[in-house]
């Protein structure tokens, strides 16, 4: 049994076979998953589990590089954007309209999607896989 970090199979698997430059992505309940992205569904109830929790378990087996955010976060979200930014204090964000990090899920480098139960807008984030030597 393991003893510590991602205990989902699902979410372990996908993180194991990430390399350089692929992307995860987490986002809330309501995020429109593309039929040709792995979705990975944690969402037990609304607002449970909640978005950052998620991507707090996640950032303890993944390297990141780059991240990718909504730019409407800043505006419709800035409390997830500060908590955000709060565990990643030196990673760089890149901003996109929100159309456009739909259509990002469906890329073949993006190795699933995560749905939490986050009831909030913009709680989506898409984390690229950096190399850690």
């Amino acid at each position: 049994m393991k003893k510590s970090g991602v205990f989902n199979s699902q979410i372990a698997g996908v993180l194991a076979d990430m390399g350089h430059f692929d992307t995860i992505s987490i986002g809330d309940a309501g995020m429109p998953v593309p039929p040709n992205c792995k979705k990975i569904d944690l969402c037990v109830t609304m607002g449970e589990p909640k978005f950052i929790d998620v991507l707090q378990n996640v950032l303890t087996e993944l390297e990141v590089q780059r991240l990718y955010l909504a730019e409407e976060i800043k505006k419709e979200n800035p409390q997830q954007a500060a908590a955000i930014k709060a565990l990643l204090p030196t990673v760089p964000v890149t901003y996109m309209p929100h159309a456009e990090m739909k259509q990002a899920l469906g890329k073949a480098n993006n190795k699933a999607f995560i749905r939490t139960g986050e009831c909030s807008p913009y709680s989506n984030i898409m984390l690229e896989s950096g190399v850690i030597f």
